[in-house]
């Protein structure tokens, strides 16, 4: 768990980690170096989630990578199962990490949403839903290995 005390904002609890695939933690359906340690050292204080259409057919490889089994979406309507999901697992304990279009309600609900700029590109309707946009996804699991970064950034 990660708590945070955000002024203008109070007390937040994470407890789960949700994160879109393609185009956030993945590129052209492959991870970059590094991730998958970086991914692991946020184990031991959230639950790790990813959501993907597996856009790249590279998912089960990427399960692999990680040690987990990622939920895939039904075609169709994918950002109401993203944000549905968030839901599901009590959006006041979640952090949220997307670039994609159909990641913008995940990140609106979520209690922390992080939009990642990503060289597959970041639409901006989940800019706009985001709480905080940074550069790639290892600022973002930063952000979540160093929390009073978020606290700086998101008091009011």
């Amino acid at each position: 768990m990660i708590e945070l005390n955000i002024p203008g904002r109070g007390e937040i609890r994470l407890e789960h980690l949700v994160s879109d695939v393609n185009g956030t933690l993945a590129v052209d359906g492959e991870l970059p170096e590094g991730l998958v340690k970086r991914l692991s050292a946020l184990r031991d204080r959230l639950t790790l989630h990813l959501i993907t259409a597996d856009t790249h057919g590279r998912q089960a490889v990427i399960d692999q990578q990680l040690n987990l089994r990622a939920i895939r979406l039904q075609p169709g309507a994918e950002a109401e199962q993203k944000a549905e999901y968030v839901r599901h697992l009590g959006a006041e304990k979640v952090v949220a990490i997307g670039q994609g279009a159909n990641d913008a309600a995940m990140l609106k609900e979520a209690a922390i949403g992080i939009c990642v700029l990503s060289t597959e590109g970041t639409a901006v309707s989940a800019l706009l839903a985001a709480d905080i946009v940074v550069r790639d996804i290892f600022e973002a699991l930063e952000l979540l290995e160093k929390p009073l970064r978020l606290v700086a950034s998101l008091r009011k």
